[in-house]
């Protein structure tokens, strides 16, 4: 409806040979201020030098002679906004048809997101977690919209990280896990290691060479033994990686390495030496790419070790992805305090693969924060998995009393708790902190996860309970808030997909949820001499709410 409005205003500006200009059509806050507006007299009064409203008034009597059937009233508000109101008759006819897949400007069109990005050798945290989460649903958002989506995983498989984990892994060795071991067992003992040798390398310069010489060792693939406890680290590593992914919902099309991207990135960045986009640093052996020529910061693309760093390796990446195919856009996602870094690697990129860096965007996330303050575990951030548990224990407590077999109370904590987790990183634009509240965030009502996960399952009852839909006519005259809302769906996808944001998908889904809850309590459905439309709308509420909580990688529950 938005296409067809906007092809409505253009024609009435060929028809008063009126200037071609930029203009939104778009869907008011207030739905009490119609269901589309334009803004098309406020731009056009800046161009021509006419009072908006005298403009707006023009168009409003040329569009009442046409009388489209799909509006109600057309009237213009504020300074000259045009608003349009549906009528009845498209309602209805919207609400019946089924939902599908919708075409935007990515459809048909190859789209790269790449997210999480865990370090073997490290734990799974709610960095992680966060990451993981935006990614999927800004893939499941580009599915819907037609693109053709890889998931990509970038792991730092080589690396200072490594080296502290693999000096740690042979100080461990009598606590080293045998094959028959848990993976849980042997994730421990791999995160146990990195941290004692992360702290150690911090405290001790002697310690710090011998890593170094490790690092050194293991990006040449020199040393045997050292070797030997790599492999075991990292298959180790991925094999409890692969378990989260399956916990939160998440998989990859493409699993890429830093080992694969140093070589490349250190080739590209001594091509490039020459021809001065990168430099010798004055001060030691080090290559660097000036940033301050950007207004960004200098930084070490090549260290004095003569390796690659990650600024390399990212700019090898950018190449692994140009073979992958043509594709359109190329999304990374990352926690906020990379935003500056990649800055100055997008910026270097620009100068040696213009058309990669063109197409790339880069996305940050905030911080968990629980009561105002970042929680720790050891070296570093929480760790994922203890933060699920946690959830899972308090929904545990919260459908104690409810009288359903183990396994339907299994099903149901398992949706809840990541349906919480998720909702609760999801509903903030990304970059920004989030305060999570346990309580509030597993809650039936409210803004949660679980809230509309509920009033899906209370539309499915109520469909359940309904013998079929009868044949009575639709005697409804009125519009409910309801039915303005669920006409929002494509809209509000379309927007999320073009703007990056799948907080607009939470934040309607939310909304929806209330206006339904709402609209159940004051309005008899079944037996009602309307049951067949009142049917229709719930049956609408129930596949806009599946629908839109799988694009935010939410699964919905039998019973709540």
């Amino acid at each position: 409806m938005q296409e067809k409005i906007k092809k409505y205003i253009e024609e009435i500006l060929n028809e008063l040979e009126l200037p071609q200009v930029n203009f939104d059509t778009e869907l008011p806050k207030d739905i009490s201020n119609g269901d589309f507006s334009t803004n098309i007299s406020l731009i056009l009064s800046k161009q021509i030098g006419k009072n908006p409203k005298e403009i707006a008034q023009q168009f409003l009597t040329i569009l009442q002679t046409k009388k489209y059937l799909e509006f109600s009233k057309i009237e213009i508000a504020g300074p000259g906004f045009i608003n349009f109101y549906l009528s009845k008759e498209y309602f209805e006819k919207e609400i019946a048809k089924p939902i599908s897949k919708i075409d935007t400007q990515y459809s048909n069109k190859e789209i790269i997101i790449e997210y999480i990005d865990p370090n073997p050798f490290k734990q799974f945290h709610i960095g992680h977690l966060m990451a993981g989460t935006i990614g999927e649903s800004i893939s499941r958002l580009y599915e819907f919209g037609g693109a053709r989506v890889t998931r990509m995983c970038y792991q730092g498989d080589i690396g200072p990280h490594v080296a502290k984990c693999v000096w740690g892994m042979i100080k461990n060795r009598p606590a080293f896990p045998q094959d028959t071991d848990s993976i849980s067992d042997k994730v421990k003992f791999i995160g146990d290691s990195y941290v004692y040798g992360a702290t150690q390398y911090k405290e001790s310069l002697e310690i710090e060479s011998e890593i170094k010489i490790i690092n050194k060792k293991l990006f040449e693939k020199s040393d045997q033994e050292l070797q030997i406890y790599y492999d075991k680290g990292l298959q180790w590593s991925l094999e409890g990686f692969e378990l989260m992914y399956k916990k939160i919902g998440t998989k990859f099309d493409q699993y890429v390495y830093e080992s694969q991207t140093a070589p490349i990135g250190e080739k590209l960045v001594r091509a490039n030496i020459a021809n001065g986009i990168f430099k010798k640093s004055d001060e030691s052996d080090a290559i660097i790419y000036e940033g301050e020529k950007d207004g960004l910061h200098t930084r070490v693309f090549i260290n004095s070790q003569g390796l690659p760093t990650y600024e390399s390796k990212d700019l090898g990446l950018a190449t692994l992805k140009s073979e992958l195919g043509n594709f359109a856009r190329s999304i990374v996602i990352t926690g906020m305090e990379q935003t500056d870094y990649f800055k100055v690697m997008l910026a270097a990129l620009s100068k040696i693969k213009p058309e990669e860096a063109s197409k790339t965007a880069h996305i940050s996330h905030g911080l968990m924060l629980f009561g105002g303050k970042k929680m720790s575990s050891r070296e570093g951030a929480l760790l994922a998995d203890d933060l699920i548990e946690e959830t899972k224990a308090k929904v545990i407590e919260k459908i104690a009393d409810r009288e359903y077999s183990e396994e339907v109370k299994k099903e149901i904590t398992e949706a809840v708790a990541i349906s919480a987790l998720k909702y609760s990183i999801l509903k903030q634009t990304p970059g920004k902190n989030i305060v999570f509240d346990f309580e509030k965030s597993i809650s039936f009502e409210g803004d949660s996860g679980p809230y509309i996960q509920y009033a899906y399952t209370r539309a499915q009852s109520v469909l359940a309970k309904a013998n079929g839909l009868t044949d009575e006519a639709n005697n409804l005259k009125d519009t409910y808030t309801i039915e303005k809302l669920l006409i929002r769906f494509e809209s509000v996808i379309t927007r999320a997909i073009e703007d990056l944001a799948p907080q607009l998908v939470a934040n309607y889904l939310v909304e929806l949820a209330g206006e339904f809850n709402s609209w159940y309590a004051n309005e008899r459905i079944i037996g009602d001499e309307n049951e067949t439309y009142k049917l229709l709308i719930t049956k609408k509420v129930s596949e806009i709410l599946k629908t839109g909580l799988d694009i935010l990688g939410i699964k919905v529950t039998g019973k709540m």
